[in-house]
Formats: C-alpha cells, sequence, structure tokens
C-alpha cells in the first residue's frame, strides 16, 4: 500500500485560518480518500465539519464507531495553525498519534508518558509548526508553564475528545476536565469541538454551559447501533453460560467486564484451565503488565480480556464480537460506551448481560460509601435506572435510545433478547392480584425484594421481625420463582399498575390504575417469556433471508390490524424457523417453535400462503416442507412414534450413519425420512463446528469444479443465484452437498 506524501503545512498560506484550497467539507473529500482512505463521509461527519471550517463552536455526539476523531483530524489539515485535542486517555493518545503518522500527517501528543526532555522537543516541532495535530492531557492545563507555550501558537482549533468528563452528571466526570474553563477563556477566538459518544439531555446541557458552546451547533447523531444484539440473561449458572458464549466464539475477539480486581483474576485462570487464551485486566497491575495486556488483545496475540471499567477506554479495536457483562455495571451511560466497544466495523457482535440482586446490592454498598451528598445521589439515580432496564420486559434498544432523548417507532428492533424470545399472551390477572395485594398489605414502604419474600414464604429474620409472615398474601406464591416474580413486577410497573420511588432504598407503591384494577377486579393479559421448546436466536442455520422479510412484513401488517406488538404474532424465531422448514401444510406449521393451537387456527392460514407463494415463485424444492414433521420426530412417515426430540439428538443420530459411509439415499432409508431432511441435518452439524467427511457423497469431479466456479461467479452462498447461473443442470440438494465442502475446503463463507 502506497503512503500518501506527507504535507508541508507550514507552507501554506494564510486567509481566514484556512487554505484557500480547502474551504468546504467537500473540498476536503480528496484528502479523506488520499489520507485516510475513504470515498465518503458517514453520518453527520460532513456537517459537522462544514461547521467547523466556518469556525463555529460545535458540539457533537456520535456514537463508538461513528467517526467523531474524523470530525476533528480532516478539518485540520485545511486550518493553518495546530489543532490542540484534549483527550483524557494516554493509551489512545499514542494510538490515534501513531495512524496519524501511519496516514502522513504530522501529529504528537504530551503527557505523563514522556520525559521532560522529549517534552521540549516536541513542544519545539509544534512552534515550528511541523505538527498539525497535538494531543495533550486535561492535567496538563493547570501548569502554568505549559500555558505559557500554548500561548505562543498558532492555534486553529480545539477538540475536547470524551467531553462528558467535564459534567458531573455525567458517568465519567473527571475534575481536570474544569479546568477547560480556563482554556476556553484564555482562546476566546479559537473555535472549540466538544466530542462525545454517551451523554443524556442534562449532560449535553452540561457541556454547553461549562465550555460557553451557546452560541454554537449541536449535532446528534443516531445512538442505534444496529449491529449489536443486546441480550439480558438471569445470573443463574453464568459460568457455563460464559464458556458456552466463548467457545460459539472460538478465536473472536471478547471483552469480559467484572466487579472487582478479584473477579478479574479468578475468572480469567478459570478460562485459561478450559483451554482458552484470556488474560486479567484492572488497575491494580502495573503499567508494564497493562499496556502489554492492550497491546496483546489489540494483536490478536489475546482474543478474549477479563476486566474492570478500566479497560477499554483507550481500545481502538474494530472487531471485537462479543461484550459480556459478567456483573451489573453502575450506569446506561457505562453500559452503552462499554458494549459499544463491539463491532465497531459493523459487523453483527452480542452484548450479554447476566443480572442479579445481589449485584445491585454490591454497587449499593459502594453507592453509601461516597461522601458527597449530591453525588451519591447521582450515582443511586443512575443505578436505578440500570436496574429498570435490567428488570424490564421492555424492547432493550428502545429503552437505551429514549435514555439518551431518542425516539425509537418501530414496534420490534429484531436484536435483543426481549424481541426475539418466544413470548405468549396469558392471563396474568390471579398473579397481578397477589403481587399488588402485597405490596399494599406490607404498607406501601417496602421494595420489589421484601415483596418477593412475602410472596414465596421466605423465613428470612426480618420478615418475622416485622410479622410479615402473618399477613394473609404470605406464602401465597408457590409456582412462581423469584426471577419470575421480579419480571412481572417490572411488567407490572410498565404497564403502571405498580410504581417505584427514587432514593437510597426504592420503595413499591401501587398506582391508581393499580387499584382501580383490584377494585373493579379487571382482568390482565401479559405477554411474558415462553421457555423455547427448540432453537434460539443467533443459532447459525441456515434460512432463507427473502422469506424471512416477507414474513416479518406479513406479521407487522397482522399485528396493525389487531392493535398488538408484533411479538405476540409471532417472535422472530418462530420466523426464522419457518424460513428454515417451509412447512407447507398446517400440521406441518403446527410444529415450528412458538406455534400453539390458538395461534395455528389464527395465523396458520396466512402464514402458510406466504410461505407457498414464496416457494413457487422462487423455485425452492417442496421436499422441504413435506419431510419437516418426520425431520423433528425422527420418524417415517405415517408410523406413530416417539415424543418429539431434540433436533440435535436427531441430527447426531444421521451422522452416526454417515460416518460408516452411508449415501444420503441410504440414511434416508433407514431413518425413514427425506434425502432433503437429511442434507438439512448435515448443514446444521457443519454449522455447529461438528467436522463432516462428505467426500463421498459429492458429484464426480467435473461436475463439482463447475459448480465451484459458479459460487465464485455469483459470489454468494445462497443456492437461488447459483442454481439459475447453472441453468438448473444440478438438483439443491447436489449444490447444497457442494456448499458444504466448499465451506470444509474454507472457499465460501459459514
Amino acid at each position: 500500500m502506497v503512503r500518501a506524501r506527507p504535507v508541508t503545512f507550514h507552507n501554506y498560506q494564510r486567509q481566514r485560518d484556512v487554505n484557500p484550497s480547502m474551504t468546504t467539507a467537500t473540498s476536503l473529500l480528496p484528502a479523506l480518500r488520499s489520507y485516510f482512505g475513504y470515498d465518503s463521509f458517514l453520518p453527520l461527519q460532513e456537517e459537522i465539519i462544514a461547521n467547523i471550517l466556518d469556525r463555529q463552536d460545535t458540539l457533537a455526539l456520535m456514537p463508538t464507531g461513528g467517526g467523531k476523531s474524523l470530525c476533528y483530524q480532516l478539518p485540520a489539515l485545511a486550518l493553518t495553525g495546530t489543532t490542540l485535542v484534549i483527550s483524557p486517555l494516554i493509551a489512545l493518545m499514542k494510538d490515534q498519534v501513531d495512524g496519524l503518522e501511519a496516514n502522513g500527517i504530522a501529529a504528537r501528543y504530551i503527557n505523563s508518558s514522556l520525559p521532560a526532555s522529549e517534552i521540549q522537543q516536541v513542544q519545539e516541532r509544534v512552534r515550528q509548526g511541523q505538527v498539525k495535530i497535538l494531543y495533550v492531557a486535561p492535567e496538563r492545563l493547570a501548569m502554568p508553564e505549559f500555558n505559557r507555550f500554548l500561548h505562543s501558537l498558532d492555534l486553529d482549533l480545539i477538540a475536547i475528545d470524551e467531553a462528558h468528563c467535564i459534567s458531573e452528571w455525567g458517568h465519567e466526570f473527571r475534575p481536570d476536565y474544569r479546568n477547560l474553563r480556563q482554556l476556553r477563556q484564555s482562546f476566546p477566538s479559537v473555535p472549540v469541538v466538544a466530542l462525545t459518544a454517551t451523554a443524556t439531555e442534562r449532560v449535553r446541557e452540561d457541556i454547553v454551559e461549562q465550555l460557553d458552546l451557546g452560541k454554537g451547533r449541536v449535532f446528534l447523531s443516531s445512538f442505534n447501533r444496529s449491529n449489536l444484539t443486546y441480550s439480558i440473561r438471569p445470573k443463574r449458572s453464568p459460568w457455563n453460560q460464559l464458556l458456552s458464549l466463548l467457545k460459539d466464539r472460538q478465536g473472536q475477539s471478547a471483552i469480559i467486564y467484572c466487579f472487582s480486581r478479584q473477579e478479574t483474576e479468578d475468572l480469567a485462570g478459570g478460562l485459561r484451565s478450559q483451554g482458552l487464551d484470556a488474560l486479567p485486566y484492572h488497575a491494580g497491575l502495573d503499567s508494564t503488565t497493562r499496556r502489554r495486556t492492550q497491546d496483546d488483545f489489540i494483536h490478536d496475540r489475546a482474543p478474549i480480556i477479563v476486566a474492570t471499567i478500566a479497560f477499554g477506554m483507550g481500545i481502538d479495536k474494530p472487531d471485537v464480537r462479543l461484550v459480556v457483562h459478567y456483573s451489573l455495571p453502575k450506569s446506561l451511560e457505562g453500559y452503552y460506551q462499554e458494549t459499544g466497544r463491539a463491532g465497531r466495523d459493523g459487523l453483527p457482535s452480542d452484548c450479554v448481560l447476566f443480572y442479579s440482586y445481589s449485584d445491585k446490592a454490591k454497587q449499593e454498598y459502594f453507592i453509601r460509601q461516597i461522601e458527597d451528598a449530591q453525588e451519591r445521589r447521582n450515582a443511586r439515580e443512575k443505578l436505578a435506572k440500570m436496574v429498570d432496564f435490567a428488570q424490564s420486559p421492555v424492547c432493550r434498544r428502545r429503552t437505551i435510545l429514549e435514555y439518551f432523548g431518542e425516539r425509537w417507532d418501530a414496534d420490534t428492533c429484531g436484536a435483543c433478547d426481549v424481541c426475539l424470545e418466544s413470548r405468549d399472551l396469558v392471563d396474568a390477572t390471579e398473579i397481578t392480584q397477589k403481587i399488588l395485594s402485597a405490596v399494599i398489605r406490607t404498607g406501601q414502604r417496602f421494595g420489589a425484594h421484601h415483596v418477593i419474600q412475602v410472596l414465596t414464604g421466605s423465613r428470612d429474620k426480618r420478615i418475622l421481625e416485622l410479622g410479615h409472615d402473618q399477613l394473609s398474601v404470605y406464602g401465597i406464591v408457590k409456582d412462581r420463582s423469584r426471577d419470575e416474580l421480579r419480571e412481572l413486577i417490572g411488567r407490572l410497573q410498565a404497564e403502571g399498575l405498580l410504581a417505584r420511588s427514587q432514593g437510597e432504598y426504592p420503595t413499591l407503591a401501587v398506582t391508581d390504575s393499580g387499584m382501580e384494577f383490584l377494585r373493579h377486579r379487571r382482568s390482565i393479559s401479559l405477554a411474558l417469556p415462553k421457555p423455547p421448546a427448540r432453537g434460539k436466536a443467533g443459532d447459525a442455520m441456515e434460512y432463507d433471508k427473502g422469506l424471512f422479510e416477507e414474513l416479518r412484513s406479513l406479521r407487522l401488517r397482522v399485528a396493525a390490524e389487531q392493535g398488538v406488538p408484533p411479538y405476540v404474532v409471532f417472535s422472530d424465531v418462530s420466523l426464522r424457523d419457518m424460513a428454515t422448514d417451509l412447512p407447507l401444510t398446517m400440521e406441518q406449521f403446527s410444529s415450528i417453535h412458538g406455534v400453539g393451537q390458538a395461534k395455528l387456527e389464527q395465523y396458520g392460514p396466512p402464514f402458510l400462503q406466504a410461505i407457498k407463494s414464496y416457494a413457487e415463485s422462487s423455485g425452492l424444492p417442496a421436499a422441504t416442507g413435506a419431510a419437516l414433521m418426520r425431520q423433528r420426530s425422527g420418524q417415517a412417515a405415517g408410523q406413530p412414534g416417539p415424543p418429539e426430540r431434540r433436533r440435535g439428538a436427531t441430527e447426531e443420530a444421521t451422522n452416526e450413519l454417515l460416518s460408516r459411509g452411508m449415501s444420503v439415499s441410504q440414511v434416508a432409508k433407514e431413518r425413514g425420512l427425506a434425502e432433503t431432511t437429511i442434507i438439512n441435518h448435515m448443514e446444521r452439524l457443519q454449522l455447529r463446528g461438528v467436522e463432516l467427511d462428505v467426500d463421498h457423497l459429492l458429484p464426480d469431479r467435473e461436475a463439482l469444479n463447475e459448480i465451484g466456479k459458479a459460487f465464485e461467479v455469483c459470489g454468494s452462498t445462497q443456492l437461488k443465484p447459483v442454481w439459475e447461473f447453472l441453468e438448473s443442470r444440478f438438483t439443491y440438494d447436489q449444490l447444497r452437498l457442494a456448499r458444504m465442502h466448499f465451506r470444509r475446503q474454507g472457499m465460501v463463507p459459514d
């Protein structure tokens, strides 16, 4: 790759502090291509850069991975003087300077990691106009000598990264950032651009006030990270769940956030004992070890980092595929920022949080140690929002975006556990009456934990001391776990029947609507999670994307007609199963995940018609649907047999027969299944990582080469384009077997 030749910046002619050949954002496109290798701007970048070139103050809020740094780095090329960047991240300073230098842009940094002699050398180069972008840490602004140095420069732009650190309402308030007030006063004519990825409306207002940006412009990009899937799981057997997550992503980069330093050490050690390359990272390690760990992670020598929140702010790694919160974060801002370290390259990535009540109690203990009363109240308020997020049955994406003041109008995001989870609309009248009654009987002065203990008949000392074991509601719930009751309480809050107070010890109270519900003996139905019969969101199964989208559109129309959320009709998991198995009869449709009798009768006909129409127009094989029931039960058509088996079990039975060297037709005959079903099994086994030898099942070498060229020409692993390119001279089953062979050889992606 040819590097762009460094520009001799000090030769620019000064005219309103802007290079006359680069006076608009559009005119910077050649520089964008030349220096950064991009052909176009990301959303809002062009508008922000134009505002900076117009010498206006700017506040830019853009999500992690949204291209914040470019908003000041590119205009620095057009400005004739020096661009000063304030950043709290020493590690990131070096990475950014290295990156700019590699792109042919003169940049340097000054922070405590440099000896005094090197700082003097950097300052001299800046004075001579040999540096376009200078990064400094905020604490340096408190040094009189450094301020005299700044006044000797031709400053054209001041960029403040991680600007939320200036606000006491921000989740990472840093007192050193208050020095920026003085910097602003010292250089009133120099435009300021403040940038952050996490700032609520209150924090944004505080940034504007602290930096006197009232006459500038605020640019708000969407906080939505569409490539991230958010999932919250009860913290039951989290170790086994974590192992499964990591082993499913063997070799991919992952960050696991823990509550304490000791937990990071223990968890990293446990993962290493399981053969996983994991390293701990926390503030208690010496700087050399921390830096080495960061380098190992960035360079893919250590794919897994187990860390406290100290890790990540200085990391700009684009291909983190998994972020796990093993413990509850302190705030939604922190959670959003930490999950934002996943999928910066825009590819699908997962964010998993394990939630338990005990983690909330740990955070509350440390909040009580905060001496400043206002800071303590702020911390409690943020933790309460985080707990609401973890317990609420509302779409995770909607909650995050609305927290940052952004509307989310879609009925479902299709990429969080709430929207992907299979749910049944059930009669919840009786359990709702019990919960509301327990809140009232205990005086409406206790939190959810206490109310749940009363309902489940706990012999806790506090329950007995208060005499709550004598209440009529004591022990009246025997068929629900405490986790289920917490979710129900959260659901009743969302329905407006319960309200929770703020403060150190939040309490539950029955709202006016809740009292009306009890008084008039009203009924209520709630969409509650249904344990999946098989499969899960994120299964690496082949499914027809076109059919899936058709079914989503149909679901949206049906839901709109009935005035219910789409997930009440079918979950995305159900739609994926339909697009995988193509059921063509009501009997086959009844075995789709999430289809009960009521849904079969109400929704079966229109969805079956949609599937049939799509299959006919797309040339998909009808045998796929015809084999569905036999595939699920592992029995011959028309024969009575045992209850439905797990998909994995019937697939393993197929694999065992194939391993004996049997052909597809022989396995199908032995098992009483269609050949297409056997190939379904084989594809799923391969996508699960099972090593399959399919060589004896392939067409002859000449045909295989022809099919391989067709996949290469079509540039897709989808079968229909390849089938059409080959003018239907091969069956879909032959193409699927060939595709499995090519996957095994690494010739096509999974």
